[in-house]
């Protein structure tokens, strides 16, 4: 016991003076950096900033979905056609990336969305209800073109959208059952585009089974979803 307490007191006078002198040094240094003699010497704004350092800003995180959903919407996609596609493992193929044709798909659904949207405002449920069941007038695929601009890989979550393309006043269309669409999908992994699609859609008659022309006020409600192209 006495010689555990003579230890102590033997090691708390060099504590102390190891604190003190650790104190002087640092304080010994910061007056060398404010003493303009010293050679030390930091002028402020120079070496050294002038003043503390001002909290650090943590950059805004953007949510992935939000930032598709902006990116679609300024380049003129209607948000009634915005289709969610979770991507599944069995989505890919035996070269690592979703398979091509998974794209048509994909991209019908967002189609069949849109034209229930233009059916609600049409005639409300009802009529959205028969533009997918093949009841009266309604939309008919003619031609798809896809092009591939990204390989997808999984996980991942594809936001896709629709707009049509209004043709220029110039252009003569010798055929009033028939417009043009364009499409694109957004890789929320990628926070890019990855796959567009340019397609004709026919207005059709399937009761008589045949294509027609819908008439202007339909047109007009189509050519407000989206910006002319």
């Amino acid at each position: 016991m006495q010689a555990f307490r003579w230890c102590s007191w033997r090691t708390i006078p060099t504590t102390f003076n190891a604190v003190r002198l650790r104190h002087n040094s640092i304080s010994a240094l910061q007056a060398a950096f404010r003493d303009p003699s010293s050679p030390f010497h930091i002028p402020p704004g120079t070496e050294g900033p002038a003043s503390p350092d001002p909290p650090s800003q943590t950059e805004d995180v953007v949510d992935p979905l939000e930032e598709a959903h902006q990116k679609l919407t300024e380049a003129g996609f209607d948000p009634a056609s915005f289709w969610e596609q979770r991507i599944a493992w069995g989505d890919q193929d035996p070269f690592q990336h979703v398979n091509n044709v998974r794209y048509i798909r994909f991209f019908e659904s967002s189609r069949i969305k849109w034209m229930m949207s233009l059916g609600h405002e049409l005639g409300g449920p009802s009529k959205a209800e028969a533009m997918i069941r093949g009841q009266g007038i309604s939309l008919i695929l003619k031609s798809i073109d896809v092009r591939f601009r990204r390989p997808v890989t999984y996980p991942d979550t594809l936001l896709v959208g629709y707009k049509p393309k209004q043709p220029p006043p110039s252009a003569e269309n010798n055929d009033p059952a028939t417009f043009n669409v364009t499409a694109s999908a957004y890789s929320l992994a990628q926070r890019a585009f990855v796959a567009t699609s340019n397609e004709a859609l026919v207005w059709y008659d399937y009761d008589k089974l045949k294509k027609c022309d819908p008439g202007e006020e339909v047109r007009s409600v189509v050519w407000r979803r989206g910006s002319k192209a």
